[in-house]
């Protein structure tokens, strides 16, 4: 045993009353809250300025058919995504626990794990995709120079380039560096990597609008055509500029974010309090995400001008530049963009949430590991291909749970929350042994409306309820499960704790 596992192993010793199969110091109530509002914000400007961020953004600005009305649909889908973060932002703050231990509450002290595992294999998926379009971004500016291009052309592993495998493995080394080093580093790198990638982004807007000679707003194409290509992009299949893309536009960018819905806490239980919150919040999600959405739609309308079609990957605009310089520096920034929302989305999360699974012999760093070893070997069979079906997907299964998880605290329990008996085996949420049926039942049931009937059942289903899968997850479950509970939380604890207690160990805030 190394030193630092001997060290894992001696902060993870469980208080008297705790069960070592639910604790450890990194799954412990943070009590060291240095996360600012900044931080906040640039958990933010990490987790959207990333190459997927982008196109997804472009992808909805051809939904849309204009900037003006492409706006509508990412204010509105923006005020919502504020909302819906403050609110489980607020229950991180004030329990100061991390969104698995959280899920205790309503799942279980046991049968949490399950949640905590799809959102443990939601985030290795993202953090393959987000790896890839990274090493994708490397791989176009070194294809300019002979050597790696024809590296590029002549050798193949696993279904990709040999260029392309060692541009993987660098950047896949690159995030583990960062996330073994524990939550701190990570706040420190994501204060740095938000603002550099706005930077670049404003770079390569300004860019495009100077060489195209004017700022563009809107793509040139036919109706017809760019209703085709809008489809095709993000599989919506609404006529652009109408009301229904309006409201497809909010809806998948809401569900774009549906992860993080779940484990905010995570960050938000390192702040310390709801005005910091608030204020990184306001500030980084409708502010700055309405900016980034202008930024992306002027980038991707003075493309298509510059260069006579539509380009919504912004490493491939990059590309074209004939300054080898300009192309280096994009590289380099979309590197970075995307070390920095999976940091924040992709390794956070499943560090956490397979230390849940157990606890006595994982943990965040362990966690960590796991995820990113999964991650590699994932890649050879690059399921992230389809990225607009991918997210759909993942919101339609993280609706039902954080339907019930949203009840459970705000409507259930009046946010009076045990937090010790979130530790112990048989206190307040062990329910049935561990599992609370009533909320696998309406998580379920749920989940037959979000991810099954789209996908299985008819095709006007699909095709008129597919984006609100998630918000029909949420709803779905969340009434099931106050109907199941009776509107009232199934145990009243002798002893409420309704902050994060004092003894908890002071280091797990450094993780």
């Amino acid at each position: 045993m190394t030193a630092t596992d001997s060290a894992d192993a001696d902060r993870s010793a469980a208080p008297p009353g705790y069960s070592p199969r639910l604790y450890n110091a990194d799954l412990a109530p943070a009590t060291e809250r240095k996360w600012g509002a900044f931080s906040i914000f640039n958990v933010w400007t990490s987790d959207v300025h990333s190459l997927y961020g982008y196109f997804l953004a472009a992808s909805l600005f051809l939904v849309a058919g204009n900037t003006l009305k492409f706006l509508i649909g990412i204010g509105v889908g923006s005020v919502i995504i504020y909302w819906l973060m403050t609110l489980i932002g607020k229950a991180g703050v004030k329990t100061g626990v991390p969104y698995p231990v959280l899920a205790r509450a309503s799942f279980g002290t046991f049968g949490a794990n399950v949640p905590a595992l799809v959102r443990a294999v939601v985030a290795t998926f993202w953090y393959g995709a987000q790896t890839s379009a990274a090493a994708g971004a490397i791989v176009a500016f070194l294809v300019r120079y002979d050597g790696p291009k024809h590296l590029h052309e002549t050798t193949r592993l696993f279904d990709h380039s040999g260029l392309e495998v060692l541009c993987y493995l660098g950047v896949w080394a690159a995030q583990l560096l960062i996330i073994s080093k524990g939550m701190e580093t990570v706040r420190r790198f994501q204060d740095f990597a938000g603002p550099a990638v706005w930077l670049m982004m404003l770079i390569l807007a300004i860019a495009l609008s100077v060489k195209a000679g004017t700022l563009s707003f809107s793509v040139d194409m036919p109706s017809g055509d760019l209703a085709a290509l809008a489809k095709s992009a993000t599989g919506l299949d609404v006529s652009p500029g109408s009301f229904a893309a309006i409201a497809a536009i909010a809806a998948t960018w809401v569900t774009y974010f549906a992860a993080l819905f779940l484990n905010f806490g995570d960050f938000a239980r390192f702040t310390p309090d709801e005005k910091a919150l608030k204020k990184g919040n306001i500030w980084g999600l409708p502010v700055n995400l309405i900016l980034f959405s202008l930024v992306a739609a002027i980038t991707t309308a003075a493309a298509s001008k510059v260069y006579g079609e539509v380009i919504l990957e912004p490493a491939k605009i990059s590309a074209k530049f004939d300054s080898a310089f300009l192309v280096l520096l994009a590289a380099l920034t979309f590197a970075v963009a995307t070390l920095g929302i999976n940091v924040v989305a992709n390794f956070v999360s499943p560090a956490f949430d397979f230390a849940n699974v157990a606890p006595k012999h994982v943990t965040f760093r362990r966690g960590g590991l796991i995820a990113a070893v999964i991650a590699l070997l994932l890649y050879p069979l690059h399921p992230w291909d389809n990225a607009p079906s991918f997210v759909n997907a993942i919101g339609s299964t993280m609706g039902p749970i954080f339907g019930v998880i949203v009840v459970d605290y705000y409507l259930i329990r009046k946010t009076q929350l045990n937090v010790p008996a979130l530790y112990e085996e048989d206190g307040e949420f062990r329910f049935q042994g561990g599992w609370n049926v009533r909320a696998f039942a309406a998580g379920v049931v749920g989940a037959v409306f979000s991810s099954i009937l789209p996908v299985y059942g008819p095709s006007e289903y699909g095709a008129t309820l597919g984006p609100y899968s998630w918000f029909i997850g949420v709803v779905v479950a969340g009434v099931l499960y106050f109907a199941f509970s009776g509107g009232r939380s199934p145990l009243t604890a002798s002893t409420a704790a309704t902050e994060a207690p004092e003894a908890a160990a002071p280091e797990a805030a450094e993780a």
